[in-house]
């Protein structure tokens, strides 16, 4: 299978849905990346550029795409369609993953928006959750037990960003693993990813 995971800015990918991808990869799929932006508002965006190439090593990635639209002022119009479009037909995805549009951050909330129309002959798209998300409910849950702490590893390769939560004391480790704990509870598993559902396809077999 194919699977496409989009982002707004570097880290987004590894925060909401890195330990499914991390799963999808070492059963064999092909994963591909696509962010948005270089995340040059929350840092020097050479920086976060080189630490999304590595973290999309670590993944297992088969590509890394790059929108290069600006941090912070992703387009609200046919652009940014257009621009997922591509990556979408240059890798054929089975299933899509996406921010949520439910959030405070703008980027994140045009992205999203922009994924619903790009995305609407994809049989399984689905939002992830990222710290500014706001009132998500997850009706989709994958078990990350066994890959929490890669995803932990995973996480640990954007740097720059670890420490960047606007909260003393609180790093991006801690809240993940928070929310890994929260929504597998809700999951009924001790750790998970929480996804809402655009659209699922079932294949009763």
């Amino acid at each position: 299978m194919n699977v496409l995971a989009v982002g707004a800015h570097p880290d987004d990918i590894e925060i909401g849905c890195g330990g499914t991808l991390l799963k999808y990869a070492r059963m064999g799929h092909n994963i591909f990346l696509l962010v948005m932006t270089y995340g040059e508002v929350g840092g020097g965006p050479q920086t976060r550029k080189h630490e999304q190439e590595l973290a999309s090593e670590f993944i297992g990635a088969k590509e890394l795409f790059w929108g290069d639209f600006k941090d912070t002022a992703l387009p609200d119009d046919r652009q940014l369609i257009t621009a997922i479009e591509a990556v979408i037909q240059k890798t054929q995805p089975q299933l899509v993953l996406c921010n949520c549009r439910m959030d405070v951050h703008q980027d994140h909330r045009k992205l999203a928006q922009a994924c619903l129309s790009a995305t609407r002959y994809i049989k399984e798209v689905l939002y992830y959750e990222v710290p500014t998300t706001q009132g998500f409910e997850p009706q989709v849950f994958v078990d990350i037990g066994d890959v929490l702490e890669k995803k932990l590893e995973l996480l640990r390769i954007h740097q720059s960003q670890v420490n960047r939560t606007r909260v003393e004391d609180l790093s991006i480790l801690e809240i993940a693993q928070s929310c890994a704990n929260f929504r597998g509870f809700q999951g009924r598993v001790k750790y998970a990813e929480g996804f809402a559902p655009v659209r699922i396809l079932k294949d009763i077999v």
